[in-house]
């Protein structure tokens, strides 16, 4: 389609030329493709030519997209509004939210943000700074916006879609104006989210056309890509990848059962960073989905339609739909299709519906109200299967073509059973080494280490010690000469002390310079990451003056936030700040990447 509308416009190339050209770019992936694209921008202007293909628009007739993004999901949806409206003819700049320049606001005219919604309605770590600046003093009139936004979410938490809401109403109170309605869109949003692109390129398109004239925008294949990032593999198309490993790594008395997995991508081309995150699917568990086919009655060889695919039912419940993780629009819909009167009664109310999937799966729903229903009823209450994103946990540096990770296994007794997670318990205790899965690597550049002189401090008790396992393999072998400090705890020092023997190595050859262990359970007074931090906050503040960098992965619920508070406090004993301040200092911290969380 590109090479059509250059041989439609007034080109400079001839027909022969600009087939040779769709020759050549067929066969580039986008990292050449980019390449080639820079080395041609520098040729001419060094020859004192112009190169850019695509026609200068002024600002005011740019369309500004946004992303907050917890997962990829958000950053993926703006990358095809982009294309989207690049083949309107719109001028368009994709911006990280996290990376964008507040004060650039005021001069905005047309804006689209697409955000995920984190915890408690919280925005994404990425969106904290842009967040709080619109609900700040500092936020400008914006009469002369027009904007859209678009919010990704899952129904299964209380405070649905509340970042994108948050972003809308904002902007509206600000003088914006509302160009294209939000749409706040559950997990399976693919569709959706395809429809809502067309109608918002199409808002768009009008204001942007006319502002521009007649110009079109001619991108370079590949130049709609945010990163350099190469790989023919994606949530989309996954990778089929071999399962190497499955090793235990809490002892047998360990009420935790964490496991390191080592799995292999030998010639996928597969490449990942220290921060970046695996994506997992996985199939449900064969006894499960035989129970749900007796208490329903049902023939797991009927088939049925999903997505506008034709499946058996029975493969439909083992690789496509969730099973474990329980969210209150199947409830409704379960309930509606069954007629259960009980569960009908119990929609109506939120809190007691949330109250009631506390401790269940999808599953038991199905088990403790039998009721006979039609398949293509059933599958459409179901949501789609959702990969599981888990923090790599090793540096491509060290160990070539296979990807680690720290897994904490899902492990539960309710209802007279025990219950796994949906992908920790498939990877733990159902996939057996040599066998294959699919998955695929999520970039995460809002976790990264910096160059190899700036010191590090990193906070990961129990899983969330992976991506340092990594930050350290990969500044072991790159001979960094940045210091590098590891808070790490868990419950027990004999039972849970993950990597020990690696820590230790690194600390004795000098790697990893601090090494700070909280074994709650190990003394009469529980004793968590938190504390050692507070019992080293003069240490800590001269690090962060001399330039550290800090990271925080684990628990996002309450670790990450004890943790925040702690470095509150360090900030206003260690500087003398008050509340007020100690919050702007780590706000700055932040927007210049040096306070970064990969929390869940």
């Amino acid at each position: 389609m590109l090479f059509a509308s250059l041989a439609a416009q007034a080109s400079p190339l001839s027909a022969q030329q600009i087939k040779d050209l769709q020759s050549l770019v067929s066969q580039l992936n986008p990292i050449q493709q980019a390449w080639v694209s820079g080395y041609l921008a520098a040729a001419a202007q060094l020859s004192g030519q112009s190169a850019a293909p695509v026609q200068q628009s002024s600002e005011s007739s740019v369309l500004t997209i946004l992303y907050g993004s917890q997962t990829g999901n958000a950053k993926a949806v703006a990358n095809k509004i982009k294309a989207a409206a690049e083949q309107q003819g719109i001028a368009v700049k994709l911006t990280d939210i996290g990376s964008y320049k507040t004060t650039q606001l005021v001069k905005e005219k047309y804006l689209l943000i697409v955000t995920s919604t984190y915890g408690e309605g919280e925005p994404p770590e990425s969106a904290v700074a842009f967040h709080k600046f619109l609900f700040s003093k500092k936020a400008p009139k914006l009469d002369g916006l027009q904007f859209a936004v678009l919010g990704l979410g899952d129904t299964s938490y209380e405070f649905f879609c509340k970042t994108a809401i948050d972003f809308d109403e904002q902007l509206a109170a600000l003088g914006g104006k509302r160009l294209h309605a939000r749409a706040d869109l559950d997990v399976d949003y693919a569709a959706q989210a395809a429809s809502w692109t067309e109608t918002a390129v199409q808002a768009f398109a009008p204001e942007l056309k006319q502002a521009t004239g007649s110009a079109q925008v001619i991108a370079w294949p590949g130049a709609t890509a945010t990163s350099g990032h190469d790989s023919a593999y994606s949530k989309e198309t996954p990778y089929l990848a071999e399962l190497s490993v499955n090793q235990k790594i809490t002892g047998r008395d360990s009420t935790k059962d964490v496991r390191h997995i080592e799995i292999s991508l030998a010639d996928s081309g597969i490449t990942y960073q220290p921060g970046d995150a695996l994506g997992v699917y996985f199939l449900n568990d064969d006894k499960a989905v035989e129970a749900i086919l007796a208490a329903t009655g049902l023939d797991g060889a009927t088939e049925v339609q999903l997505a506008g695919q034709s499946y058996g039912l029975n493969t439909a419940l083992t690789e496509q739909l969730e099973l474990t993780q329980s969210y209150p629009s199947f409830v409704e819909k379960y309930a509606q299709a069954t007629a259960n009167s009980e569960l009908l009664e119990l929609v109506k109310d939120k809190a007691a519906l949330r109250q009631y999937l506390d401790s269940r799966q999808t599953l038991d729903v199905i088990l403790q109200n039998p009721a006979p229903l039609t398949a293509q009823q059933l599958v459409d209450a179901l949501r789609k299967q959702q990969p599981r994103l888990y923090s790599i946990a090793s540096s491509q540096a060290e160990v070539g073509d296979e990807v680690h990770l720290t897994l904490g296994v899902v492990r539960y007794d309710a209802f007279g059973s025990t219950h796994l997670g949906g992908a920790s318990g498939f990877l733990a205790e159902r996939l057996e080494e040599g066998a294959q899965l699919k998955v695929f690597v999520e970039h995460n550049d809002n976790f990264r280490l910096p160059d190899h002189e700036t010191p590090v401090i990193m906070i990961g008790p129990g899983t969330g010690i992976a991506p340092f396992r990594a930050f350290l393999q990969e500044r072991d072998q790159a001979g960094a000469t940045g210091q590098n400090w590891l808070f790490f705890g868990n419950p027990h020092f004999t039972q849970d002390f993950l990597y020990q023997v690696e820590l230790q190595d690194y600390l004795k050859r000098g790697v990893l310079s601090k090494l700070d262990v909280a074994f709650s359970r190990d003394q009469a007074q529980k004793v968590y990451v938190q504390d050692k931090l507070r019992l080293k906050a003069e240490e800590i503040w001269t690090w962060l003056q001399q330039g550290a960098y800090l990271y925080i992965c684990g628990d996002g619920n309450k670790m990450a936030k004890d943790v925040h508070q702690t470095l509150l406090d360090i900030a206003q004993q260690q500087a003398g700040l008050n509340a007020e301040e100690a919050e702007q200092y780590f706000d700055d911290l932040r927007q210049a990447k040096r306070y970064q969380k990969d929390v869940y």
